[in-house]
């Protein structure tokens, strides 16, 4: 199936991407970008997603351990549920996963879930397909069916763990090492700062001289410090060498495993997650797009593609605007929609006098950080000040931000033009 970029009865908006950028640039254009045009009726916004449900993805390092911790109808969202209040002509999902952008024709190459292929014109295009965890316990790297197998399989080999293994000392890492320590080994009385002969070994390997590296030492210590109470220790200043078997915490989430650090010691895990990061989902974009560390080339001010043409924007972890963040993906969201707008009206043939100049935008880049660790303890930071252990827990380490993504996902949170 192909359509027409350039059919003047339908012109497409498409969005790559079904979580926090993609979900959210979509409800903002329909409410605020859409209605303000000329011709409303002719655009329609068409969400493209791997996955037909969103996912609340911070939430993995609790919810990988079981479906009892967490509120399994708010942690998975369906998508196309949450666009039916808008007029069915005006929205459009389509299950499958971006293979190829043609920027100069502008068009986009679709697998979909049935096997099939579609190749769908756009008018203007969104890049929100965000990026890919090392370990398939720790986002949706596909869709949900294979996050909730990789789930399963994990589950039923815990129970006979005696030794974990986890790489990567970001959040990601620390949080599902703290919530697996005090899941299996509990967490030490109040007026000790170690947990005596845990029942499980778990062991956070990292390459950097303290963990959570966007944090301040002082702040890195304290979490040690709460680790080491759920039976957590800390290898610190010690690359991952080599894992074996290959694919060990990768295709395997269940494979017993080796690993050989730089130093040439060996760590026998029989659970291995490696949490060293993600991979941008750019495979389908031009290299000529693309930054060295595979992002997409987004100019930091205005979240355009500049070298991909007319209006090819970029959000959220695909593009190279700012650092992975879920707070700055928000953030971003009215500066993009404003700035899209105002290319559209343009396109339109508006005055350039009677349309509001860019908007641009710029990162807040005070420290602002929080990792629960366990369901009771966190550290972190917000705009520059420490957090105390109670105030992450409450906003974070209750239930992971569950709390925040009804309004999200629904698009309340968009109601009002900003």
């Amino acid at each position: 199936m192909e359509s027409d970029p350039s059919s003047v009865s339908q012109r497409n908006f498409i969005v790559l991407g079904g979580s926090y950028g993609g979900v959210s640039t979509a409800h903002y254009l329909l409410k605020h970008v859409v209605p303000s045009l000329p011709n409303p009726e002719s655009y329609q916004v068409i969400v493209v997603s791997a996955s037909s449900r969103a996912m609340c993805r911070p939430a993995c390092p609790r919810a990988l351990i079981s479906d009892d911790l967490l509120p399994q109808g708010k942690l998975f969202v369906s998508i196309p549920k949450a666009f039916e209040p808008y007029a069915e002509s005006s929205f459009r999902f389509v299950h499958g996963t971006a293979t190829n952008l043609d920027h100069i024709n502008r068009t986009i190459s679709i697998h979909l879930v049935n096997n099939g292929t579609e190749k769908i014109g756009f008018y203007a295009l969104i890049i929100a397909t965000g990026a890919s965890t090392p370990s398939p316990l720790l986002g949706l790297n596909h869709d949900e069916e294979f996050l909730r197998l990789n789930w399963v399989a994990f589950r039923k080999s815990l129970p006979n763990a005696r030794s974990i293994v986890i790489a990567g000392s970001g959040p990601a890492g620390i949080e599902t090492a703290g919530e697996l320590g005090e899941y299996l080994n509990g967490r030490a009385g109040w007026f000790r700062s170690k947990l005596a002969n845990p029942k499980v070994t778990i062991t956070v390997v990292t390459a950097g001289s303290k963990i959570l590296p966007a944090l301040r030492p002082a702040i890195a210590e304290k979490a040690e410090t709460y680790l080491s109470q759920v039976g957590v220790s800390v290898i610190k200043n010690r690359r991952e060498k080599s894992v074996s078997p290959n694919g060990a915490g990768t295709d395997d989430v269940t494979a017993k495993a080796t690993l050989t650090l730089d130093d040439g010691k060996t760590l026998d895990a029989d659970l291995y997650i490696p949490a060293t990061g993600t991979s941008p989902n750019t495979s389908f974009v031009h290299q000529g797009l693309l930054t060295a560390h595979k992002l997409v080339d987004t100019n930091p001010s205005t979240l355009r593609v500049d070298q991909a043409g007319p209006r090819i924007y970029a959000v959220g972890d695909a593009a190279s605007y700012a650092r992975p963040a879920v707070h700055v993906i928000l953030a971003a969201i009215p500066v993009l929609c404003a700035n899209i707008k105002r290319d559209l009206l343009l396109a339109a043939g508006k005055d350039s006098a009677s349309v509001s100049e860019d908007r641009l935008f710029k990162e807040d880049t005070r420290e602002t950080q929080m990792v629960p660790i366990g369901k009771g303890k966190g550290v972190g930071a917000a705009m520059g000040y420490q957090m105390p252990s109670f105030l992450v827990w409450l906003i974070k380490g209750r239930d992971y931000w569950l709390w925040t993504t009804g309004n999200l996902w629904s698009g309340k949170q968009w109601a009002k033009e900003s």
